[in-house]
């Protein structure tokens, strides 16, 4: 299977965003990937919730979502979208998930998932954030199952913050996972640091190969994302690295490489059970 990560930034516009985002979604297509994947917030990102709130739709409104569905449809691809903010009523009460959608060449969404882990932190004395003031946490883990030129290809699916969480990729890993997405708006600030070991500790850890489409630049005249969208091989490898700037970057999933890594290095299916002595 040929994997495209699309990197790219948002407006705060849904369909300016649509109008920059169309051109490089042909653009991958015309390198003849199997499946395209976007960033976290892939048509939009604002400032603050209520912002967010006035632009984001219901599924069965979702102007993002009708629209790639047809593209992946008439381009014959699979698409990953990133995330799209959205809404859904919880208890009669209009809650927001930031939700990430595969869509497969039909153009059919074959599996939806919702942001586990909340991006609840403080970098610094004047940059903190708490992302489960906007967003409900989602409740469960997913895999899709993907066809690709005959083969079946399950996918795990997390979105940024959740990598900080290696026992979520581990268990995605343990329910048969070949490849995990990690669709990001990543900081600059902590990206210079974790990005890049983070994802590979990921890969290494779970013998899969890791798929991270990301978005880079500054927003609202404050914020910086970080950039580098990668594809990591089973054995911690960087395949491609999209850098700093607009990019795409295509790379093969082979299933036999994650049979090789898992095989030289057995870990992943080792359970223990460890005793800790507290010493005083």
């Amino acid at each position: 299977m040929r994997v495209a990560c699309i990197q790219y930034k948002s407006y705060e516009d849904e369909k300016k965003t649509l109008k920059k985002l169309i051109p490089l979604i042909y653009s991958a297509a015309k390198k003849k990937v199997d499946l395209i994947t976007l960033p976290e917030c892939a048509t939009f990102l604002n400032v603050n919730k209520s912002e967010t709130m006035i632009n984001a739709s219901f599924e069965r409104n979702s102007l993002s979502l009708k629209v790639l569905k047809e593209i992946a449809k008439d381009l014959d691809v699979n698409i990953l979208i990133g995330s799209l903010q959205t809404l859904e009523y919880k208890m009669l009460t209009k809650k927001l998930f930031n939700r990430s959608f595969l869509i497969n060449r039909k153009g059919k969404v074959i599996c939806k998932y919702d942001k586990i882990h909340m991006y609840d932190v403080k970098i610094t004395k004047n940059q903190s954030y708490q992302e489960s003031k906007t967003y409900e946490s989602g409740k469960s883990a997913k895999i899709a199952k993907l066809k690709v030129n005959g083969k079946y290809y399950k996918i795990g699916m997390t979105i940024c913050y959740d990598l900080r969480f290696p026992h979520l990729f581990r268990d995605l890993a343990l329910q048969g996972a070949d490849l995990i997405t990690v669709p990001s708006v990543f900081m600059h600030i902590t990206g210079k640091d974790h990005w890049h070991s983070l994802l590979k500790a990921r890969a290494i850890e779970t013998g899969c190969y890791i798929v991270a489409p990301a978005q880079y630049g500054r927003y609202f005249n404050k914020r910086k994302s970080y950039g580098h969208s990668l594809i990591i091989s089973p054995w911690g490898k960087i395949l491609k690295d999209a850098k700093t700037e607009k990019n795409i970057i295509v790379s093969d999933i082979d299933k036999n490489q994650i049979k090789i890594a898992r095989s030289k290095i057995p870990s992943l299916f080792l359970n223990k059970k460890y005793k800790i002595n507290s010493m005083t």
